[in-house]
């Protein structure tokens, strides 16, 4: 044993995210009980319900919240903890909350203040590292002034690094190529390092351009004895924040890790250290010479990697240290032995095409791949491992770090990790808000990480495409719809949804040769303004809106040919009609709820966060690039739609007609009267304003008072639903059951045309025999199916006063 034996019982965990997640699992497997805390924002996370004990630490940012101590020692003492693990970030290098957790009597599992405080400021971590012969970049002290960084510049050479002493996680650093850029960066930097380190010293350090990040795992046991776990590469960062990680290094001698491994052991020997840490380095590629950078004094995000190559767990090993229950790290060290290659990559919730600006918002649908060993081609012998805290329905706040995930694999080889990451990567879905999945995958699939060959600055020149595209303006109510919609659930109260013009929509993806159930966007009344990302292939279709790309008018019903950056405005309707859709190749790429991407907002599900859209909205198309030999073609005007203010409905008489629900003379003007489209209609059903009802009846009897009420009754879309004394026709984000008269439906194939109806519009209804409908449904499948006009039979007018036993559902 290490040292005495002091059982530790329960452990609260000073931070969030997946590393709360992870550190719980831990504490689980060795018995441990766990204490999460969390701010209001993060109160659905992962690792607030799988604590043994939650406790909130109010509202606010991360200063109100998890660096608050007195709430942490608060939380502490009313949960009787007597450890505290502080994951990394937030204060698990705080010396000052190092110490009052021993003045609080719980075991910090971390290192010693002391040892914080050496490594903690970068200039005096150089002096120990100089005291240890660790090769060191040519660099500065503190510096008193712009003066004296710029004297010193002179002599280390250009380019250097203007560096924050107290900076961590890329914040506080500057590159400056020559005297201008350092003179203008000194004073902002010094501010940024105060605000976010409440420290404003500086210094400098010289710039390798072609430089590795090389960082070596290192456990300490508080007493002289330091085992090295191998060394990590980092050198995949973006605005020096690390991306993706691997272990063992690529392309690196055995001579040079075997070097990497010795300094570090050499350098925390010398302080006795204690506990986990990481000794980074900057490996120059030109020379094969590195540079002690900085020592972290605690876990780092990628300490996974070397778990797995290792067959260790980091944490545990922490919380043995600190009971006593840890065995001898010269015995550890006799029988750890790596094997394999381990790599991870960062999920964020950000932007690549803002400028990796971070997202915030509803998670609609999460789903990670099956962790565990894959036996499968063409991830067979692969070990997939993610640490992550979010779910389906939880929403991401703004607050706090933008890492949603790590995704680890372990393979035999490299090769076979990359392939399986980016896989996985590909098998993954975090819908609702932008991350940084797509990036990961074209980045992985790239020369440079594939080869092993990437630097620090290789991501600043990267750059991949995007099959998306970004909402500047949303319209008045603009919506993700697919045909034919949810079927089959209406009969537990779930209506179908889809386009409301089922025939504009239908055919714009019929002239893209798309998937029958390819999504597009439906617009009411006025569009919106989008950009795309990537090249495509477009039709808009429906009631004519004013339309331009970049400023050049476009046609409606013809395949226009967009690209990357390009911007489409869509603007009101006019003339006649309500809605507008827009069909893109291959379809809009969304979650699909009850087998369909439709959008219902009353439910909030489907489509895109089951809501219409917002700006600032990404919408993820379909890959594929368009190819200028394809035929393109054409819909016949016969074959459009056509709309107007005065539109024949035609209908299945019944199930309540006359006599029983209504008078025979007004069921007669029911047919002969034209109806009025009321303003207040929407998706869910078409308000109609016309004569006065004539009842049968004086009251609905057992069903109600009045005498539209009748006992639940199935409806469809396009039924007429008496609801009192006004007509509504239901749409198809209508209600499937309902205790109201329904004297007639509109057919299948005139169901396009309830779509269409804007306020004022003009409505007759004509009454045709069930046999009739058939037909017209037959005929308008083959006309979308061929994009040809077809000859239709003569159809048959019914007898409205007729009571149909069934209502055939639309086609």
């Amino acid at each position: 044993m290490t040292s005495a034996s002091h059982k530790i019982n329960k452990v609260l965990i000073a931070n969030r995210g997946a590393i709360a997640v992870r550190i719980i699992r831990t504490l689980k497997e060795l018995g441990i009980g766990s204490v999460a805390v969390y701010a209001e924002a993060d109160r659905e996370s992962l690792h607030v319900r799988q604590a043994d004990e939650a406790y909130c630490l109010g509202t606010g940012t991360a200063r109100e919240t998890y660096l608050d101590q007195d709430k942490l020692f608060e939380v502490a003492q009313q949960s009787s903890a007597d450890a505290v693990h502080p994951g990394y970030g937030f204060l698990s290098e705080n010396t000052d909350f190092v110490s009052a957790c021993a003045a609080n009597k719980l075991k910090f599992l971390g290192p010693t203040a002391t040892q914080i405080e050496a490594f903690g400021l970068k200039h005096r971590a150089r002096k120990l590292a100089e005291l240890q012969e660790v090769p060191l970049l040519p660099g500065t002290g503190v510096l008193s002034g712009v003066e004296e960084a710029l004297s010193e510049a002179e002599d280390i050479g250009y380019p250097v690094i203007l560096k924050s002493t107290a900076g961590g996680g890329g914040i506080g650093m500057q590159l400056c190529w020559d005297s201008e850029e350092l003179t203008k960066a000194y004073d902002s930097v010094a501010q940024m390092s105060a605000n976010n380190f409440a420290n404003a010293d500086l210094f400098l350090e010289k710039f390798v351009e072609n430089a590795r990040h090389i960082e070596v795992q290192v456990f300490g046991d508080g007493e002289g004895n330091v085992v090295t776990l191998g060394e990590r590469d980092c050198s995949a960062q973006r605005r020096n924040q690390k991306v993706i990680e691997e272990t063992p290094a690529p392309n690196l001698s055995d001579t040079v890790r075997r070097s990497l491994s010795e300094v570090a052991s050499r350098l925390l020997q010398s302080v006795s250290y204690r506990s986990a840490g990481t000794v980074e380095f900057i490996l120059d590629a030109d020379t094969q010479r590195f540079y002690f950078l900085e020592v972290n004094t605690r876990l780092q995000v990628e300490h996974g990697v070397t778990e797995e190559i290792y067959g260790i767990d980091l944490v545990e090993w922490m919380v043995r240290l600190a009971d006593g229950s840890l065995p001898q790290l010269t015995t550890l060290a006799d029988v750890l032995r790596p094997s394999g290659h381990a790599v991870q990559s960062r999920i964020y919730a950000e932007d690549p095409f803002k400028e990796f600006r971070p997202c915030a918002g509803l998670l609609s649908q999460v789903a990670f791949p099956s962790a565990g060993e894959a036996s499968e081609a063409p991830l067979a012998g692969s070990k997939l491992r993610v640490d992550h805290w979010i779910e389906s329905g939880l929403e991401v706040s703004p607050y706090y770090d933008p890492m949603l995930a790590k995704m680890i694999v372990y393979a035999d080889s490299r090769e076979e990790a990359l392939a399986s990451l980016r896989h996985r990567l590909s098998e993954t879905t975090i819908y609702g808000i932008e991350t940084n999945l797509d990036y990961l995958q074209a980045l992985l699939a790239s020369g440079p990480v594939k080869e092993g060959r990437y630097f620090t600055n290789t991501l600043a020149h990267f750059h991949f495409e995007k099959f998306a595209l970004e909402v500047l303006t949303p319209g008045t109510m603009t919506t993700v719809q697919d045909f034919p919609g949810r079927l089959g659930h209406w009969d537990v109260g779930v209506p179908p949804s889809g386009p409301f013009d089922s025939r504009s929509f239908r055919l714009g993806n019929q002239l893209l040769g798309n998937n029958i159930d390819a999504a597009g966007l439906e617009f009411t009344l006025s569009g919106p303004t989008l950009r795309f990302l990537s090249d495509t292939r477009i039709v808009l279709t429906g009631a004519h809106m004013s339309a331009d790309i970049d400023g050049e008018e476009v046609s409606f019903w013809s395949v226009l040919k967009i690209k990357a950056g390009q911007q489409l405005t869509i603007g009101k309707i006019s003339a006649y009609g309500a809605r507008a859709y827009l069909l893109i190749q291959g379809g809009i790429q969304c979650p699909t709820y009850l087998q369909s991407r439709s959008t219902f907002t009353l439910g909030q599900f489907g489509g895109h966060a089951g809501r219409a859209l917002r700006s600032g909205d990404v919408l993820h198309l379909k890959p594929c690039k368009p190819t200028d030999d394809l035929p393109v073609p054409v819909v016949p005007i016969a074959l459009l739609p056509k709309i107007t203010n005065h539109w024949s409905l035609r209908v299945i008489p019944g199930p309540h007609a006359a006599p029983e629900f209504f008078t025979e003379s007004y069921i007669q003007d029911f047919y002969k009267q034209d109806w009025k489209v009321h303003y207040n209609s929407s998706r869910t059903g078409v308000r109609l304003v016309g004569p006065k009802p004539e009842w049968a009846r004086s009251d609905g009897g057992e069903a109600g008072m009045h005498p539209s009420n009748i006992h639940d009754n199935a409806y469809a879309f396009g039924t007429v639903d008496f609801t009192g004394d006004m007509p509504v026709i239901l749409g198809p984000d209508g209600p499937s059951l309902g205790g109201f008269v329904c004297p007639a439906t509109v057919i299948s194939a005139d169901l396009w045309k309830i779509g269409q109806l804007a306020a004022g519009d003009t409505i007759r209804f004509i009454a045709v025999t069930t046999e009739s409908a058939v037909s017209e449904l037959k005929l308008s499948l083959e006309e979308i199916n061929n994009l040809q006009a077809m000859a239709g039979e003569t159809i048959t007018v019914a007898d409205y006063t007729t009571s149909v036993e069934s209502v055939p559902l639309h086609g």
